[in-house]
């Protein structure tokens, strides 16, 4: 079973779920949705799946044959096999998710995902149209281990899954499940832009790696969502390319390697190079 073959049958579900928040917002006057918002977060994810789709027969192919060259044999047909599969690929995840917030080239991809001042089902969908190019390699580690490809496909598939429902202000606190899943409230805190709550919360289902790691942050005061420096604009294009661009702007404007390795490699905002 491929990527697509998993989500699919998940639309209809992900579009229900979306009309049932914004009948909950209409009734309670949250002003969660905004029209030209969620279109653009539409808009995101149709040009996600255009971009990526080719790319998966890609990362198959890479997974298949560092696979052919793996150094043990994990049987998924024991359900120890895919409790561990699920670990692996939260850790993968979690790295992936941390170096896409601290390293600029990655944050010119996934910065899209922040850039809602929104928070709901729609935002979602808000995802990278160059998220292909720059973060399956996080999960190279795992063929080599010996999870089979198309297990770490679906793997991530039922990741991505999970964490549309993760976009809601309609679940306060789940009790005891917030210790070792990630939850709405979780999440909520990971897209905001109050200075505790930048760069916490990287957990796909799990938090338990963010709580190892130092990177997990409680939601106790109100979250304001979006980047430090939020978008103007509610074109798609924009939206996907305008931090690549900005980067690249820096890029021809570096007179040094350190520059150079500044505007590429730098923390997002703390590049050397200036107008």
């Amino acid at each position: 079973m491929t990527i697509d073959n998993i989500l699919i049958p998940f639309i209809p579900v992900f579009a229900l779920a979306m009309i049932a928040e914004m009948l909950w917002d209409l009734r309670r006057r949250h002003a969660v949705y905004e029209k030209r918002d969620t279109l653009t977060c539409l808009a995101m994810g149709v040009g996600n799946i255009l971009v990526a789709a080719p790319l998966k027969l890609f990362w198959l192919w890479l997974y298949g044959l560092v696979y052919a060259h793996r150094l043990f044999e994990i049987p998924l047909s024991a359900a120890w096999g895919w409790v561990l599969l699920l670990f692996a690929d939260e850790l993968c995840y979690y790295a992936f998710h941390r170096m896409h917030h601290t390293v600029r080239l990655f944050w010119c991809t996934h910065s899209i995902h922040h850039s809602s001042q929104r928070f709901n089902f729609a935002v979602a969908l808000r995802q990278p149209w160059t998220e292909s190019l720059t973060a399956y390699w996080f999960w190279l580690p795992l063929p080599l281990l010996g999870f089979h490809p198309i297990a770490i496909i679906g793997m991530q598939s039922i990741s991505l899954i999970y964490q549309f429902f993760v976009h809601t202000e309609g679940v306060r606190s789940l009790g005891p499940v917030e210790w070792i899943f990630n939850t709405p409230s979780h999440h909520r805190v990971h897209h905001g832009s109050n200075p505790q709550y930048i760069d916490k919360n990287y957990g796909g289902i799990l938090i338990i790696w963010d709580r190892l790691f130092g990177t997990f942050e409680p939601e106790v005061e109100r979250v304001r969502y979006g980047l430090t420096r939020n978008l103007t604009t509610f074109n798609p294009f924009r939206v996907a390319l305008g931090e690549w661009f900005a980067m690249f702007g820096e890029l021809r404007r570096a007179r040094s390697i350190r520059e150079v390795w500044s505007a590429v490699a730098a923390p997002p905002g703390a590049s050397l190079v200036r107008e």
